[in-house]
């Protein structure tokens, strides 16, 4: 089936989520409800001079048993955090998917699963072993565990997937590039069905000085378009989508969550770390473009929302210039009050927040709002989720250097 310009139509039949609210879908979404937070001091490595001692880290994730049924994929134990969790959001989705494994059309399928950094923890591990530890080697696997592209080789592999399989990186937007360019393939014939999504696992000592050095990391929480808003909170994790061609989904008898019937994707080329409200402002406009539905249709957005005082400030501009009054009554929130800012991974998790939203009607909060920011004046549904009729969604990813992508998400076809 194809839309009126001629392209075909997507729709998602799997989702996956690794997130430091929960491990699979249904623990996430629970986590959503019951407005938990992912937030903790920080452990598991040398604090030492560290001023910013809190982060949402992934806790208790069994690699071993988690994947311990891959049966291609020999060396996924062995590989990067960020790997693991791409390899089990990917095979959660896969499952729900229904689809065949190996995959029936290898050639038709692509694994387009970025990172905004790839293997950060094995970087740091290895720079000590040389460095502190003064080992003569690193361990045999190193430059594979660093690869950016390696959780989509691994997911690849261990699924037989033979068609596009690569990495995509653009910080913050990663995922949604990554879901974007598999719904581009699906649109334009090259393939049938695209896994996609991003992972990232990059809380270690190295990676909190660099990010403490550039003081946009808050030393309380994570508080979005709140007043004492100070800065955000690292996250981790991943977030996989299962596209489909409607038709090829449907010859199969799969259940199909919804569909992605918009995207868009601009650069504000103007400052790596300050946001402007033009390149989101037009990303938006041309995701409702693309869906070729009236803007009023939107009934809740997923900010990005990081809670650093330029973003949130902005962000709030920005949907009021696309939106006018429908502005006010949309609800709107940023699920990393919850989950943190798992950076390239956010695209994917919050598209998993999207679309769990329309499958429920109800829609998640924005944690810690106590007191909104005068700048931030829309519904950012305060503290407490709400029953609310979804039919589209809207999800907002904006990265530094300007990168903005924005995914909309519809109900499955009838």
């Amino acid at each position: 089936m194809v839309k009126s310009n001629g392209m075909r139509r997507v729709v998602v039949t799997g989702t996956g989520v690794v997130t430091p609210i929960g491990h699979t879908v249904p623990e996430f979404w629970q986590g959503l409800r019951d407005v938990r937070s992912g937030l903790s001091p920080l452990d598991g490595f040398p604090l030492e001079d560290l001023k910013i001692l809190i982060a949402a880290q992934i806790r208790n994730f069994d690699h071993k048993a988690r994947l311990k049924h891959f049966e291609r994929d020999k060396i996924i134990r062995y590989a990067d955090p960020f790997s693991w969790y791409a390899a089990a959001a990917a095979d959660e989705a896969i499952k729900q998917s229904g689809l065949e494994i190996p995959m029936a059309d290898p050639y038709r399928t692509a694994c387009i699963i970025g990172s905004g950094a790839g293997g950060l923890m094995t970087y740091e591990k290895s720079y000590r072993d040389l460095f502190i530890e003064k080992k003569k080697a690193t361990h045999p696997l190193t430059l594979l565990r660093i690869i950016g592209s390696s959780a989509s080789a691994h997911v690849g592999i261990e699924f037989g997937i033979k068609g596009p399989t690569f990495a995509t990186c653009s910080a913050c937007s990663t995922a949604t590039h990554a879901i974007g360019i598999g719904l581009d393939y699906i649109r334009r014939g090259l393939v049938d069905v695209a896994v996609t999504g991003a992972s990232e696992a990059v809380i270690n000592y190295g990676t909190m000085k660099a990010w403490q050095a550039l003081h946009v990391l808050s030393p309380e929480g994570c508080f979005p378009f709140s007043r004492k808003r100070n800065g955000t909170v690292l996250g981790e994790g991943a977030g996989i989508l299962v596209l489909e061609e409607l038709e090829h989904a449907k010859a199969r008898g799969a259940n199909i969550l919804g569909e992605v019937v918009g995207y868009g994707m601009t650069s504000d080329a103007r400052d790596m770390v300050n946001p402007g409200t033009e390149g989101p402002r037009e990303a938006m406009k041309q995701a409702l473009a693309d869906a070729d539905i009236d803007l009023h249709k939107i009934n809740y957005l997923n900010a990005h929302g990081t809670a650093t005082t330029i973003n949130d400030k902005n962000e709030t501009e920005a949907i009021k210039e696309v939106f006018g009054d429908h502005a006010y009554n949309m609800p709107i929130s940023s699920t990393k009050s919850m989950h943190g800012h798992p950076l390239g991974a956010g695209g994917g998790i919050e598209a998993v927040a999207c679309l769990k939203a329309i499958e429920e009607n109800w829609v998640p909060p924005t944690a810690n709002l106590e007191e909104p920011d005068p700048d931030c004046d829309l519904d950012y549904i305060p503290n407490v989720g709400r029953d609310h009729e979804v039919t589209y969604a809207m999800s907002n990813s904006f990265a530094f250097g300007g990168l903005n992508a924005v995914l909309i998400f519809g109900p499955a076809p009838a």
